[in-house]
Formats: C-alpha cells, sequence, structure tokens
C-alpha cells in the first residue's frame, strides 16, 4: 500500500459541541486521545478521569470526546443537553465534538479514517462500544487503539501517551 494515502488525525475538522469548529491540525505537537463518548452509559464515570487527565497534562495531550449514540441509545440529547450534562455532572473542559456516529452506514469521515487500516495506515478497528479510546502522536499519526473498558488512566494508555500519574 502506498503511504500517500495514508492521512493524518490533523487533516480532520469537524464541529464542536459549543459550535465552534474543532481543527486537528490545532494540536500538532501534541498526542490526542480521542473517545467516543455518552452520557447514560455504565462507562459513563470515565469521563471524570478523562477531565483529570486532560488537566494534568494539557501540555502533553488533548482529549477530544465524540458523543455518539451508537450503543443501546445511550446518547439520546442534542448537544446543547450533552454539554450541560458534561460540564455539570463531570466538569468537562476538554474539547467534544458534535454528536456523530462512529459507526454504520452514516459512519462519520472522522471515525472511517479512525478504523480503517486503508486510511489510518496502522489497523483495522471496530467500534465495540462507548468510550473506545484511540491515541493519536504528535504528528497526528495513529498510534493505538484501547476497548471501553480500559480506564483512561490505565498504565497502559499513561504509557502510550508519555505521562505518569
Amino acid at each position: 500500500m502506498s503511504t500517500n494515502s495514508v492521512k493524518s488525525i490533523h487533516n480532520f475538522k469537524i464541529e464542536g459541541l459549543k459550535g465552534a469548529a474543532i481543527d486537528f491540525s490545532a494540536f500538532a505537537g501534541k498526542k490526542i486521545l480521542l473517545v467516543n463518548v455518552a452520557s447514560e452509559c455504565g462507562l459513563t464515570p470515565q469521563y471524570s478521569q478523562l477531565e483529570e487527565l486532560y488537566r494534568s497534562f494539557s501540555d502533553k495531550f488533548v482529549v477530544v470526546g465524540c458523543p455518539a449514540n451508537n450503543f443501546g441509545a445511550q446518547e439520546p440529547g442534542d448537544d446543547a443537553t450533552i454539554q450541560q450534562f458534561c460540564s455539570t455532572t463531570y466538569g468537562v473542559t476538554f474539547p467534544m465534538t458534535t454528536k456523530i456516529s462512529v459507526k454504520g452506514n452514516d459512519m462519520h469521515a472522522l471515525y472511517q479514517f479512525v478504523t480503517q487500516q486503508a486510511q489510518n495506515g496502522v489497523e483495522d478497528t471496530e467500534v465495540a462500544w462507548n468510550f473506545q479510546k484511540y491515541v493519536f502522536d504528535e504528528q497526528g499519526n495513529y498510534v493505538q487503539m484501547f476497548g471501553p473498558q480500559t480506564d483512561p488512566a490505565d498504565e497502559q494508555i499513561l504509557n502510550t501517551l508519555g505521562v505518569q500519574l
């Protein structure tokens, strides 16, 4: 396969939860932890760890949350409802995209890149559930996927992000 077809996550712009666009190229020089999130999931308390990591290490990496309603209708709200829930319940300050689809026929182009080896140059993955985590390096290259049950502060994730608690 030609590496010319492999993109960087830095090629993407997506509408943010608060309306302003999130331009992934603005994160050049930092690693990115991309997570599909949902407000009514058993894993929703992971928001606390994600926010703690973001506040502690925002000089080294950025957390980007992607609300999605693909699993058990666990993100039924509109963008304003999701924003309100995340800020009041978990104090979320990290960037959040508008609600998107992370699998299926209506999968957003960002997640087509994230999950398809032909685009990310590393591996094919499938988003198994809410709170699946993807790590990208400082140049926006795909590095590794971590499953939904893996806590954001898991040692493997922290090592991949190059930080220690």
